[in-house]
C-alpha cells in the first residue's frame, strides 16, 4: 500500500510531529514498505493453523507453594544498622 504525502502529513499531524520535507519523503516510504509487508502477512493461508496454537507447550517453572516456618525476627534484624520496635529502621526519605 502506498502512502501519500498527505497521507504522512496527516498521520504526522494525529502524533503532533513536526516533519521536514526530507523527514516526509523519508517516512513516507517507510511507512508504505511497511503497510505492504502487512499486507503480505494478511494474505498467508493460516486457515490449518488453530487459533490457540504455540511453538512450545506452556509448563510453570515455578515450584509449588509449600507452607514452612519463616526465619526468626531476631535472626532477620541480627545485622540490620537500627531497628525499631521489632522492625527495620531506615531513614526518612520525605521532609
Amino acid at each position: 500500500m502506498k502512502l501519500t504525502r498527505a497521507d504522512v502529513l496527516h498521520i504526522a499531524e494525529l502524533a503532533r510531529l513536526g516533519l521536514s520535507d526530507s523527514e516526509v519523503v523519508r517516512f513516507q516510504e517507510q511507512l508504505s514498505d511497511i503497510l505492504t509487508h502487512a499486507d503480505r502477512l494478511q494474505q498467508v493461508d493460516l486457515s490449518h493453523i488453530s487459533p490457540s496454537a504455540r511453538v512450545q507447550n506452556l509448563q510453570s517453572v515455578l515450584r509449588d507453594d509449600e507452607v514452612r516456618p519463616s526465619f526468626p525476627r531476631e535472626a532477620m534484624l541480627a545485622n540490620a544498622p537500627q531497628t525499631a520496635e521489632g522492625c527495620f529502621r531506615v531513614p526518612p526519605v520525605l521532609e
